[in-house]
């Protein structure tokens, strides 16, 4: 099957799988043998699980790459505004042209299996990373870890940015189960590192039974914050990498994931090595739109962040507490059916005043009146909107210099805002 655009493709692929999300590696395992791709021997792979901190850590990861010198490819999910964003080399989104070739062949090496959206987005990334030989392949988990997509590759180093409660109906009601999900990226003999702040049991338990040496942030390795606010030493055992420039993704949970990638890198310095300058050079360029990010309009902060879980809120709620506006605090919020919505509420109670509350149009989003009905335990009432650019319409005519409006919930309202103020590069 041929298509001449890649909004087609993709269309059609929504469609191609009764099934949204179908776990399991069979499917994708089996056409990505029939593709007969050149092996990814000679780059290095690096697959990243995680509740939270996933997109972050590539970012880190290629910007400090690109500094040392490496070519790379990666590929993340879900996308802001441009499915390329997905698939990317050397940090540049790819052509629409090259997916729709990948598409068009891993369309007629399936015959007939029925591969989802996010399945076919992974074989599209491998197709052209085994092609183009990047010396780094940096692969984000989609979903858990053990039966995502992606986890048909063997990496040479597996890394888990964190563990909070997500996706239960998938991975699990408690943290030691997901935990051990997301370890099943985990290979024998290959270094593994968790940069989150508390392991479940089950992460060690899968490293030790398959013989993979873990890193843990806190114990095996550290950042210590230096008394200036602006540098960080890194320290494993006796080694210190002094006054590495706290990293440009703002929030107190970036240190953690630098520390992870720091802790990464070092273990794969025999084929990759990377000297301090790169470490400071990419720590300070990195940028990734949609986490905490601030734009300015008309005396006005816009914070957008794609934080859609507990975990991920009461970090963005522990950033507002911390860098507090003269004004008030507008929150414009959409979320998805199967986040705990009653939670993500009560802990941004405090730092906001104003709540409007927007539908998502998919199949897996809230209308506004559901999102009003889901958040009534809670204690808050807010205006209703049936999308997000009608939310931030009323919003801008109403708040005056020195408010903030904090958009999140999921990425589907952080994209949806972006579009309608005109931003998206992050800028």
């Amino acid at each position: 099957m041929r298509f001449h655009s890649l909004e087609d493709w993709l269309s059609w692929q929504e469609s191609l799988n009764p099934k949204t999300i179908d776990l399991g590696l069979e499917r994708v395992a089996e056409v990505w043998r029939r593709l007969r791709p050149p092996d990814l021997s000679s780059s290095t792979v690096i697959s990243i699980a995680g509740t939270n901190g996933k997109g972050s850590t590539v970012a880190m990861f290629e910007a400090v790459l690109a500094a040392a010198g490496y070519t790379t490819g990666s590929y993340t999910s879900p996308h802001l505004l441009r499915y390329n964003e997905r698939i990317r080399l050397d940090g540049q989104p790819l052509s629409d042209a090259r997916i729709m070739e990948a598409f068009a062949a891993i369309d007629e090496a399936r015959e007939g299996l029925p591969l989802t959206y996010f399945e076919f987005g992974t074989l599209a990334a491998l197709y052209v990373f085994a092609r183009q030989q990047p010396d780094v392949v940096l692969l984000e988990v989609g979903l858990g870890g053990r039966l995502d997509a992606v986890n048909i590759i063997d990496a040479d180093l597996a890394m888990i940015t964190s563990i909070a409660l997500d996706h239960q109906d998938w991975l699990g009601d408690d943290l030691e189960t997901i935990g051990r999900e997301k370890a099943g990226i985990f290979r024998k003999g290959q270094p593994a590192v968790f940069s989150g702040r508390e392991m479940p049991r089950s992460v060690a338990e899968q490293a030790s039974r398959l013989g993979a040496p873990l890193y843990c942030n806190g114990r095996d390795f550290q950042a210590r914050p230096n008394a200036d606010g602006v540098t960080w030493n890194w320290q494993a055992g006796g080694r210190v990498i002094p006054d590495l420039p706290l990293p440009f993704l703002p929030g107190a949970h970036q240190l953690h994931n630098a520390a992870g990638v720091v802790m990464a890198l070092s273990l794969l310095e025999q084929t990759l090595p990377v000297e301090p300058a790169a470490l400071q050079q990419g720590l300070q360029s990195v940028r990734l739109p949609g986490r905490l990010q601030i734009l300015e309009r008309n005396g006005v902060q816009w914070l957008l962040d794609v934080s859609h879980n507990p975990h991920a809120v009461a970090r963005l709620a522990q950033y507002l507490s911390a860098h507090p506006v003269p004004g008030h605090s507008y929150a414009l919020l959409g979320m998805l059916k199967d986040k705990d919505v009653e939670q993500v509420v009560t802990l941004m109670r405090s730092p906001i005043q104003h709540w409007h509350l927007a539908g998502i149009p998919d199949p897996r989003g809230l209308s506004a009146t559901e999102l009003a009905q889901r958040i009534v335990a809670a204690g808050v009432q807010g205006k209703l909107h049936e999308r997000v650019a009608d939310a931030l319409e009323e919003i801008d005519r109403t708040a005056k210099k020195g408010d903030r409006v904090v958009v999140f919930g999921s990425f589907h309202t952080v994209t949806d805002a972006l579009a309608a103020l005109g931003a998206g590069n992050g800028d």
